[in-house]
Order: structure tokens, then C-alpha cells, then sequence
């Protein structure tokens, strides 16, 4: 089971893992709703390093994205969610707008993000180049989403 960290900790084990010659990958997003889509984006991801982080939206930064009536569930159950996941080994919930000072701070290996991107289109890949690290396209193709599971549930 993945541990949720505060970013202090997060660098101290990053630290440790770089030390013991370990990769980093990292992967962010709300992760409002879990679905099967989350669950693929996180497996590819984890395969792209050795130790595999996951940077989750707070409250309002969720809402800001997403837009009135969402997040669905609070960032510490989301978080908890996610770190009972397999392929996940830390999570860390951000306040900022972007994953961008989280980068900047951490610098993984490999900035893991879902195939609704594209390697150019990726919001933060100027920061990644500018460390040494790399983003990769990982998961499935886009056809699950929140948004489309809560159109559903409320019918």
C-alpha cells in the first residue's frame, strides 16, 4: 500500500530512493471518482520508474478544474483511495494550480501523463526539460472519464 506523504517527507524519501539508485515516475490528476481509466493511467505510469508518485488536486484546486459541485470526495479520501492502489508508492495532495512547483521540487525521472495528451501539448514539459527529466504518454485510450461517469450515475 502506497503512503500518502506531505511534501517535506516526500522529498526526504525521494532522497532516499535516488540514493539507493531508484527511478522516479510521477503522475497527477483529481482522481475524483475511481475508474477503470485511472486505473491503467497508474499502471503504465508506475512502469515508466521504480518508485511511483502521485500528486492529487486539493479541494479547491479540483473545483477550479473541475467546476461547481466537484470534487465528489475530499482530498484525503481521494488520497486514500489512491494509495491503496498497487502500483502506487507516495501520494501527495497540491494546492498550486499546476503540478509545476511539485516538478520543480522533486524533478522525477519521468513525468507520466494519460493519452489525452500528447508529448507537445503536456502543460508542464518546459519544466521537465529544463531539469533532465521526461515526460511519457502512459494508460489507455481516453474513453473513461468522471465527468461521463457522473452523467450516468445521475441519469
Amino acid at each position: 500500500m502506497g503512503e500518502i506523504l506531505d511534501r517535506d517527507v516526500l522529498l526526504r524519501r525521494v532522497a532516499e530512493d535516488r540514493a539507493a539508485g531508484r527511478t522516479i515516475a510521477f503522475a497527477n490528476g483529481c482522481f475524483d471518482l475511481l475508474h477503470a481509466g485511472h486505473i491503467r493511467y497508474l499502471e503504465g505510469a508506475a512502469a515508466e520508474g521504480d518508485r511511483l508518485i502521485v500528486a492529487i488536486n486539493d479541494d479547491d484546486s479540483a473545483r477550479r478544474l473541475k467546476g461547481e459541485g466537484r470534487p465528489i470526495l475530499q482530498a484525503a479520501d481521494r488520497a486514500e483511495l489512491v494509495a491503496a492502489l498497487r502500483p502506487v508508492d507516495y501520494v501527495v495532495i497540491f494546492p498550486e494550480p499546476t503540478v509545476g512547483p511539485l516538478l520543480e521540487s522533486i524533478k522525477p525521472d519521468v513525468h507520466c501523463k494519460g493519452t489525452d495528451y500528447t508529448p507537445d501539448t503536456v502543460p508542464e514539459r518546459e519544466v521537465v526539460r529544463a531539469y533532465g527529466g521526461r515526460v511519457a504518454i502512459v494508460g489507455d485510450p481516453k474513453d473513461h472519464s468522471t465527468r461521463d461517469l457522473l452523467t450516468r450515475i445521475r441519469g
